[in-house]
């Protein structure tokens, strides 16, 4: 197979190498150039364009080591028509002066690369590169390609490597004849050219579309890249087709009990959803169904109708959350629903006292119906009787191995079969970005708020007017409104943002005197929060101070003003979550972000985007914009192999293609596809196998 052996390197540098990828030839032929220099002709020093990095030939006139202002080597040059340059190198070896002598006392020419610009005593250029070359040295025949790179391996040492690949390496096509037609037809050009152009441009090669990656050949590039991605993840959902799962078949009659027990009734995307996830779970192969929708679109019921039918079918259900606040508001809701139906449900977190937890780990093993917890489910005393079902909230906060754990804690050994799986998010996913990293998974889209929510003011105010929102925080309670008030979101460390809750809630406990102020963080003790959370909910607490462990699933419908302290601080995402957290009652409800200036031009652009906006899809649309795509789903944990050289947004159309091809090359040319794969992901495809 091309590019299958390993690169013949040194182990120094082959460690070196592997640190950026590079571990086959392949690798090294799509290790692609982040830019280039123009090489390819030389310019007299009158001529040379002064700020952009240029090429001229001259000869030394003089060389010396000067001291003042600080010691620096100074070199004069002087080009054929008698026109003088100043080099300056700050930084120096003694080898260089003596290069540069030998240079002037033999006459010999020297190609210098750099930018001209002004100095004390005319043009000069700063660290230039330069060879000492003879007169009638030639210039290259292509544009000097500069190669993402990691200390010890230099640019010299990549380009020679890169060579040998190039020279060594199969880039033909893999594809039937019909499918190169059809690369042609939507201006594909072919793989080699494509590659061997990018590597080496011809003079006068378009530098510009070069370098924005809007030139034919990055076309062709991005979309096998493109349609690498999409043939791995289909490959591996394929793959998850063929192995077993329970066939959950049920009437749906505890369904439909909770469903008269509720005081609502669900939303026409409610119904469409549980639909999808009801015909998945009756399939004799695992569902991997991602259920997306925006904050209080109502997931959690559909959660709760996915686990009735594992339970009624005479399997469990596990439902993991990833902080312990939510885990539990979750099982507190889920009880009050299930239990009265007869459902037996445990809880199970990592604060319990030993005695409860192994009582708890009991109850899942003998074999309760729902297991409702936090990571606490995936530890190796956990043992399900027989889950057939696992749910698993704000998929994203956990890693690919996490995930994995809780779906092989059930199922059947002996025959191969695993539980369901489905995942939800309140972090709505773009459409575009759903195509190329879900790939692999079925999406349900929420995309309908149930009645009665109504929309949330949003307030920018400047941190210098923070005593008119304490007015405001009076006037609320005063109208028998509670509020939420979100302190300064710290990173770096756990200890700062407790002592920033703690110091929070003291001031505000001043400045609202007469009024009850709770407070509630992270390092509480589970009963205490709980206990706060309810008095909360009951209106015993009139203002709440919190960290953002309520960024999500509290629901309290009464609350209807947040404020949150340095609002600069926070993602976009936990931003809309802990807005979502007001407008759940009847009453206009208000969202304050209180913000300290100056603002970093992300933090400004974040601030007007939460301002403009409250569609969450929107504002997802925007977020993914300004981190793009690693950042925005964590995707270098998740396992999905990263796009280098394709954009999401810009390249939208690739991925729509790339999504389209896939599906026929895997049903009619799996040699084809297995070749495209080896060339673009080697051994990193085995990380899509979560």
């Amino acid at each position: 197979m091309p590019g299958s052996g390993g690169i013949k390197a040194a182990p120094a540098l082959a460690e070196k190498l592997a640190k950026l990828g590079l571990v086959r030839p392949d690798d090294l032929v799509l290790h692609l150039p982040l830019r280039y220099e123009d090489e390819t002709r030389c310019f007299t020093i009158a001529e040379a364009p002064w700020g952009e990095p240029v090429q001229v030939e001259a000869r030394v006139v003089d060389v010396a080591v000067q001291f003042r202002p600080r010691r620096q080597l100074v070199a004069r040059v002087r080009d054929a028509a008698g026109d003088e340059l100043t080099l300056r190198f700050l930084n120096f070896y003694g080898s260089q002066t003596k290069q540069l002598e030998g240079a002037r006392d033999g006459g010999r020419t020297l190609r210098l690369f750099g930018e001209v610009r002004s100095g004390f005593l005319g043009p000069e250029m700063v660290h230039p590169r330069y060879r000492v070359v003879d007169a009638e040295a030639p210039l290259p025949d292509a544009l000097t390609p500069v190669y993402p790179t990691t200390a010890g391996v230099s640019q010299t040492v990549l380009r020679k490597l890169i060579g040998v690949a190039l020279a060594d390496a199969d880039l033909g096509e893999f594809f039937p004849a019909f499918d190169t037609a059809w690369l042609a037809r939507h201006g594909m050009a072919a793989f080699a050219d494509a590659v061997r152009y990018l590597h080496h441009p011809p003079p006068g090669a378009p530098l510009a579309a070069l370098q924005s990656r809007e030139h034919p050949a990055w076309r062709r590039i991005k979309f096998d890249e493109a349609l690498a991605q999409q043939l791995s993840l289909r490959r591996a959902f394929l793959a998850r087709r063929e192995r077993g799962a329970p066939v959950l078949a049920a009437s749906g009659e505890l369904g439909r009990q909770l469903l008269a027990r509720l005081p609502f009734a669900l939303t026409g995307a409610q119904q469409r959803v549980v639909a999808e996830i009801g015909h998945d779970l009756q399939q004799p192969h695992p569902m991997q169904r991602l259920l997306q929708g925006d904050v209080g679109s109502g997931k959690t019921i559909v959660a709760a109708l996915a686990a009735c039918r594992a339970i009624e079918a005479g399997w469990q259900a596990a439902f993991m959350a990833p902080t312990e606040i939510l885990a539990e508001q979750h099982y507190l809701k889920l009880k009050a629903w299930l239990e009265p139906l007869g459902v037996r449900i445990a809880w199970l977190s990592g604060s319990l006292k030993a005695a409860a937890k192994r009582a708890m780990q009991a109850e899942a093993a003998a074999g309760a119906q729902l297991v409702v917890g936090t990571h606490a489910l995936i530890q190796d005393a956990v043992d399900f009787a027989k889950l057939g079902l696992a749910i698993v909230d704000e998929q994203h906060r956990f890693g690919v191995q996490q995930r994995l754990a809780l779906r092989k804690k059930g199922g059947d050994a002996a025959s191969g079969a695993i539980p369901h799986q489905l995942m939800m998010s309140a972090t709505p996913i773009p459409r575009t970005l759903a195509m190329s990293y879900y790939a692999d998974l079925d999406v349900s889209v929420l995309d309908e708020l149930p009645p009665g929510r109504t929309p949330v003011k949003t307030k920018l105010i400047a941190d210098a007017r923070r005593d008119e929102v304490i007015a405001g925080v009076q006037a609320a309670v005063a109208e028998g409104r509670q509020a939420y008030w979100v302190c300064p979101l710290i990173e770096e460390s756990e200890k700062l943002q407790l002592q920033t809750a703690l110091e929070t809630h003291a001031v505000l406990s001043e400045e609202l005197e007469g009024l009850r102020v709770g407070l509630v963080h992270g390092r509480l003790k589970a009963d205490e929060k709980a206990a706060t959370m309810a008095a909360f909910a009951t209106g015993e607490i009139d203002v709440l101070v919190a960290t953002t462990v309520i960024e999500v699933g509290v629901d309290v419908p009464n609350a209807s003003l947040m404020v949150i302290e340095h609002a600069e601080r926070f993602g976009l995402s936990q931003l809309h979550q802990l807005r979502g957290r007001v407008g759940r009652g009847a009453h206009e409800s208000v969202c304050v972000l209180l913000y300290a200036g100056p603002l970093s031009e992300t933090a400004r652009a974040r601030l007007k985007i939460i301002f403009e906006h409250s569609d969450g899809f929107e504002i997802a649309r925007q977020d993914l914009h300004l981190r793009g795509p690693g950042e925005f789903i964590g995707s270098r944990q998740s396992g999905v192999p990263l796009l280098r050289y394709a954009d999401l947004e810009a390249d939208a159309e690739l991925v729509e293609l790339a999504h389209g091809l896939a599906e026929r090359l895997l049903r009619d040319d799996p040699a084809a596809v297995a070749r495209h794969l080896e060339r673009w992901l080697g051994s990193r495809e085995e990380l899509l196998k979560a």
